[in-house]
C-alpha cells in the first residue's frame, strides 16, 4: 500500500500520522519493493494499477480494512501492514481475501433489494400504485402485433441490397447523391449534418429541416394515443397560397411555394404527381421521400408509428398529407420490385387510421403473397379486428386460398386444403372468374366452357360497393393469375363447383344470401377510392392536357404579392437544369409558357415569349 493511500485512511478517521517514521518506512519499503522486484512484462503494470483502484475502494468502504489500522502510532506494527500490502498487490496470492470482502459487500445489497439467497427468487416490493397501474393495463385491450412494423425491411435500400447485392445499390446512391449536387440550386450550399430517417434514407444534398411543422397530443384512450400535426404561422400563410394556386391549377406559384419553403408537403405531393405523369419517376420518388422526412421530423417525442397503436384521425386536414404521401411511397416501392417494403408500408398506413382512409385493407394481402409472408397473412386474418369476416372480401378470399397453396407445399396443414377455400372464393364471388378471364386473359378452351356455364355467366356483384371493390382485386392481383399453379388451381375449383351445382342448385342461393348480407348498401361505400391508384399501369400527361393544367403565374397575382418577396419570385423564374432529365419531361415542360431554360442565340437569352416574336416576324 502506497504512504499517500495510508495518509487519506488516516485522515478520513481523523488520525494524525505523529510517527514519522511511518512514512518514511512506507516509502522505504516501496523503493525496495520497485528495485528488488524482477524484470515483468509491461502489459502487467495494467493489472497492477486495477489492483490498486480495487484496494484503495476497499479501503475506503470495507470496515474490515479500517479496523486493522490502529488508532495511536505506537501500536502502528509495520511488518504486519508491509505483510498485508504485499498480499493485497498480489491477487493471485489472496483470492480467499477478495472473496470475503466481495460477499461483505454483496451482502448490503441483497437485503437492500429483498433477494432471498436461500430460495434464488426475488422478492419485489410493489407499492400501491404500481399495482393499480399493473391492474390497469391488463384491463386495456391487447394492440394486435400483426401490424407491428419491422424496420429493418422499411426502406427499398435494405431489399434492393438482397435483390441485387450491396456494390450495385451503394454505385447507384453515389450516382444519384452525384447528380443531386449538381442538379441543386446554383451558388455555394453549406453543409449539414442530415436528420436520420425511419421511413426513407435523406440525402446529404436535402435543405435542413426548417421545423415548419409539428405535432401535439390530442388524448389517449384505451392504449391508443391519438396526435395531429400543427402549422406554424409561415406555413399557413403559404397553405393558403397554395389552396388558390391549386384551385387556379398554377403550378408556377407552387414552385415559388417550394423555393421559400422547401419542405411543404402539399406542393412536394402535388410535384410528385407531376414528376410520375411526366415519366420522372426518380424525381417522383424524391418528391415524396422529402415529403416524409419533414413528417417525420415534425413527429412528437411520444409518437411510435412502427408500434401500432399510435393513431393519426384522417379526419383532421393536417394529417392527410402523411396518408398520401404513405400510399403513393408504397405504389413506388412496389414498382421498383420491393414488396417486402411496401408490405412494411401499407401496415404502417393500416395502423395510423383503422378507418382505412386510403383503401390498405385491400392491397396488403397482395403484398405479402408477392413477399412470401404467407403464414403472416393467415395471421392477419385471424386476429385482425378480431373476427372472421375479412375473409368476406374478394381480395382476402381469394388471397387465402392463394397462401394456403403454398403453404401445403411447404408443410402440413391442418386446415382446411387450398381447392376448399377457392370454391368457396368462386361460389361467394363468382364475377370474380368472368373478370380473370378477360383481365388476365385466359384464352384457352376450358376457360370458354367455365364461363359459359348459367352460374359464371349470369354472375353479378351484387352491390355497387362489392363490384367496386372487385374492380380493384382484379386490376390489383390479375398479374399474379399468370402463375400455372395458380391458373390449375382456379380450373380446378371452377370445374368442381360447377359440377356441385348440378347436383344441388339450392347452394348458389345460400351464397347469394350471405353476398347480400355481408355488403347490403346500394350505394357504393368505397367510392372514394380509385381503381386506377390499385393499378401498375401510369397514364403519362398529354402535352395539351398540361397546357390546360398549367396556367401562368398571373392567376393569383394578389396572393403573391402581399405575401412573397420579389427575392422568391426572382429565384422561382431561374433558369432550369436539364442535365440528366429525361427528354421527354424536358419537352413537355417546354411547352409552357412560363418556362426558362437559358437558351441563348448570338449572345442574347430567348424565352418562350422572344421566340413567339421572332416567329411571328419570320411569318410577316
Amino acid at each position: 500500500m502506497s504512504s499517500r493511500l495510508v495518509r487519506r485512511v488516516l485522515r478520513e478517521q481523523g488520525l494524525k500520522p505523529l510517527d514519522s517514521g511511518l512514512e518514511q518506512e512506507a516509502e522505504d519499503y516501496a523503493e525496495s519493493s520497485v528495485s528488488s522486484s524482477p524484470f515483468r512484462n509491461p502489459f502487467d503494470l495494467l493489472d497492477d494499477q486495477e489492483d490498486e483502484q480495487d484496494d484503495g475502494e476497499e479501503v475506503s468502504t470495507s470496515n474490515e480494512t479500517v479496523q486493522n489500522i490502529p488508532s495511536t502510532s505506537s501500536s502502528y506494527n509495520a511488518p504486519a501492514a508491509k505483510r498485508k500490502t504485499k498480499k493485497k498487490k498480489k491477487k493471485a496470492k489472496d483470492k480467499g481475501h477478495q472473496k470475503v470482502t466481495s460477499e461483505e459487500s454483496i451482502d448490503p445489497m441483497i437485503e437492500k433489494l429483498s433477494i432471498s439467497t436461500d430460495s434464488g427468487e426475488k422478492e419485489v416490493d410493489v407499492s400501491d400504485e404500481k399495482l393499480n397501474e399493473i391492474q390497469r393495463d391488463e384491463g386495456k385491450p391487447r394492440i394486435s402485433s400483426v401490424l407491428t412494423v419491422d424496420p429493418k425491411f422499411l426502406k427499398a435500400e435494405n431489399e434492393l441490397r438482397k435483390i441485387f447485392g450491396s456494390k450495385v445499390v451503394s454505385s447507384l446512391e453515389n450516382n444519384q447523391n452525384t447528380f443531386g449536387f449538381r442538379g441543386a440550386h446554383s451558388g455555394r450550399r453549406s453543409m449539414h449534418n442530415i436528420r436520420k430517417s425511419v421511413l426513407v434514407s435523406p440525402q446529404p444534398f436535402w435543405p435542413r429541416w426548417d421545423g415548419s411543422l409539428s405535432m401535439e397530443v390530442l388524448e389517449s384512450e384505451k392504449g391508443e394515443h391519438f396526435f395531429r400535426y400543427v402549422q406554424n404561422p409561415s406555413y399557413k400563410r403559404a397553405q393558403e397560397i397554395f389552396e388558390a394556386a391549386r384551385s387556379a391549377h398554377d403550378i408556377n406559384t407552387i414552385a415559388m411555394i417550394l423555393a421559400r419553403l422547401p419542405y411543404h408537403v402539399e406542393a412536394l405531393l402535388i410535384f410528385s404527381e407531376l414528376y410520375k405523369f411526366s415519366g420522372e419517376h426518380h424525381s417522383s420518388a424524391d418528391a415524396i421521400a422529402k415529403c416524409l422526412y419533414a413528417l417525420e421530423c415534425a413527429w412528437h417525442p411520444q409518437f411510435n408509428a412502427l408500434g401500432g397503436n399510435c393513431r393519426l384521425k384522417y379526419t383532421h386536414e393536417t394529417n392527410r398529407p402523411l396518408f398520401q404521401a404513405l400510399f403513393q411511397h408504397m405504389n413506388s416501392m412496389h414498382r421498383r420490385g420491393c414488396h417486402r417494403s411496401a408490405l412494411e408500408v401499407c401496415k404502417l398506413l393500416l395502423s395510423l387510421d383503422t378507418d382505412d382512409p386510403m383503401g390498405a385493407l385491400f392491397c396488403i394481402d397482395y403484398f405479402a403473397l408477392r413477399a412470401q409472408e404467407f403464414k403472416w397473412l393467415e395471421q392477419f386474418a385471424e386476429e385482425y379486428h378480431s373476427d372472421s369476416s375479412i375473409w368476406l372480401f374478394p381480395n382476402f378470399s381469394f388471397s387465402l386460398a392463394i397462401s394456403r397453396l403454398y403453404l401445403e407445399t411447404t408443410e402440413e396443414v391442418e386446415k382446411a386444403p387450398a381447392i376448399d377455400l377457392m370454391k368457396q372464393a368462386l361460389m361467394l364471388h363468382p364475377l370474380v372468374l368472368k373478370k380473370l378471364v378477360a383481365k388476365v386473359p385466359l384464352k384457352d378452351r376450358a376457360w370458354t366452357e367455365i364461363i359459359s356455364d348459367s352460374f359464371f355467366k349470369s354472375a353479378k356483384g351484387g352491390s355497387p360497393s362489392l363490384e367496386h371493390l372487385i374492380n380493384i382485386y382484379v386490376e390489383r392481383s390479375y398479374i399474379m393469375w399468370r402463375l400455372p399453379e395458380l391458373q390449375s388451381l382456379l380450373k380446378k375449383a371452377a370445374i368442381q363447383v360447377i359440377e356441385s351445382l348440378k347436383r344441388d342448385s339450392a347452394e348458389a342461393k345460400d351464397w347469394a344470401c350471405v353476398r347480400k348480407e355481408a355488403f347490403p348498401s346500394e350505394k357504393n361505400e368505397y367510392s372514394h377510392l380509385l381503381v386506377s391508384d390499385f393499378s401498375d399501369t401510369i397514364p403519362t400527361l398529354p402535352p395539351e392536357e398540361v397546357r390546360h393544367f398549367m396556367v401562368g403565374q398571373h392567376a393569383v397575382p394578389e396572393v403573391v404579392d402581399e405575401n412573397w418577396d420579389n427575392g422568391v419570385m426572382e429565384e422561382a423564374r431561374q433558369p432550369r437544369d436539364v442535365a440528366g432529365r429525361n427528354p421527354l419531361a424536358v419537352f413537355l415542360e417546354s411547352l409552357l409558357p412560363w418556362a426558362d431554360f437559358g437558351t441563348q442565340r448570338n449572345g442574347h437569352a430567348h424565352g418562350p415569349d422572344q421566340d413567339q416574336q421572332e416567329e411571328q416576324q419570320h411569318r410577316e
